[in-house]
């Protein structure tokens, strides 16, 4: 059996991950599968000062790695991971706007938390995954999740405040993208955060460039940026207190891409728990990967499982002319100078929409897995866990301080399996889920 697939062409309507389109419908496919992640991929390094650019040229060459590390045989596409913003924010006390002056440390715990997920991989691939679902049950990585979205509702507030017309243009983009993800067609709610990026910069161009009520969005970047050339990379900074309180979203990472590698296996009727441990490794290379240039941790989309879902096309070659895309688009100077004139209220907006749905989704976790409340390990195990996030609570040792998401994560873990001794083996309302 070699390593890659030999990817026949398809001869029913359902194209199995390891084969393919024609040619002539592979790019376009492709592409689709590019613009339904790009609207996260680009709002999370906004939201943290990042290189948008840059995050989109990672996103592509992460998938490739990816791609390489499950022999060709998983269909997932690497987009910025939204689980960094909180941390990334506390360890640099980004202001919110504008490039981050403080990128250096934040690189150096991305890298952290890469190497924590890939060597977890190994683990993986030598023992299994049975020991990942006892540590971290629906309960718990729900309430890591959950406190990751708590914890950033002041940069969401705060980004969205201000006079009239700024928190006019921050209320309609946000808005505009629960409108679109409530009552769009399928094919328009996967891109539902391009769509609102669209309005609120509509809605700036009028208020501030045509009225002069907000500041005017400023084109002469844009203008003078060069069709194609080289990004600017940045050079990680490896301080102990970033590694530390960063490197634990590696967790976060596990659950997340081990839920997303079950429900592929579910989509394509196929096994897929072979590659799991394959999968912790690509994502935990792509993520050093990037994390030693300047751009942001990367994790598997649901948004193109999504696609997937709808089309049912599975070809892992059509994510690698997804990636082929973003990396060209990575090279345009005068793509990333367009993404960085998106106006501070349509960020603002756009913070609220995707810092709730973050904690959101973990409520749906816990119902789709029917995590029992009754259960005082369950409840106790959220309960602190939510409070040490939403408070940012910040345990200080010496001149080292480990944060809110730091302590929530460890708390959740410890308390779980604290209060697990004695109790019945976990069952279904403490099997794993999806995030």
């Amino acid at each position: 059996m070699s390593y890659f697939p030999r990817w026949p062409l398809a001869r029913t309507a359902t194209v199995a991950p390891d084969e393919r389109l024609s040619w002539g419908a592979t790019l376009p496919m492709g592409v689709q599968h590019l613009v339904a992640m790009s609207g996260s991929t680009i709002l999370g390094p906004l939201l943290m000062g990042f290189d948008p650019n840059l995050a989109i040229l990672f996103s592509g060459i992460g998938t490739l790695i990816f791609f390489l590390c499950t022999a060709g045989r998983l269909p997932s596409y690497l987009g910025s991971s939204f689980s960094f913003i909180a941390v990334v924010i506390a360890v640099t006390g980004y202001a919110g706007t504008g490039p981050n002056p403080n990128i250096g440390p934040a690189l150096g715990g991305i890298i952290a938390a890469g190497a924590l997920y890939a060597l977890i991989g190994l683990f993986v691939i030598a023992t299994g995954t049975g020991w990942i679902e006892r540590l971290m049950p629906p309960a718990v990585t729900g309430a890591i999740g959950a406190a990751i979205g708590l914890n950033l509702a002041p940069v969401a507030v705060q980004g969205s405040q201000g006079s009239g017309p700024h928190v006019f243009v921050a209320m309609l983009t946000l808005l505009a993208v629960a409108l679109i993800s409530t009552f769009g067609p399928l094919a328009v709610r996967r891109i539902s955060i391009l769509i609102g990026i669209a309005v609120g910069y509509v809605a700036v161009l009028i208020l501030g460039n045509g009225l002069g009520l907000l500041p005017a969005i400023d084109f002469s970047e844009l203008a003078s940026a060069p069709w194609f050339g080289l990004p600017t990379f940045h050079c990680p900074e490896f301080v102990p207190s970033a590694m530390v309180m960063i490197a634990p979203v590696a967790l976060i990472l596990v659950a997340e891409n081990l839920g997303h590698i079950k429900a592929i296996g579910g989509m394509t009727g196929q096994n897929m728990d072979r590659f799991i441990g394959r999968g912790f490794v690509g994502d935990g290379l792509a993520t050093m990967i990037s994390g030693s240039g300047g751009g942001t941790g990367v994790t598997t989309y649901v948004e193109n499982m999504g696609v997937m879902a709808v089309t049912r096309v599975f070809s892992t070659l059509v994510f690698v002319v997804a990636a082929l895309v973003a990396i060209a688009l990575g090279f345009s100077p005068k793509f990333g100078a367009l993404l960085r004139t998106i106006p501070a209220p349509v960020l603002g907006g756009l913070a609220v929409a995707v810092f709730g749905l973050i904690a959101a989704a973990m409520v749906r976790l816990w119902v789709d897995n029917r995590v029992d409340f009754s259960q005082p390990r369950n409840l106790f195990t959220v309960g602190v866990t939510l409070v040490f996030g939403a408070g940012d609570f910040t345990l200080h040792f010496g001149s080292f301080a480990l944060g809110g998401i730091g302590t929530a994560t460890f708390a959740a873990l410890i308390i779980y399996q604290l209060l697990s001794i004695g109790q019945p083996a976990p069952g279904r309302d403490d099997r794993p889920g999806t995030t």
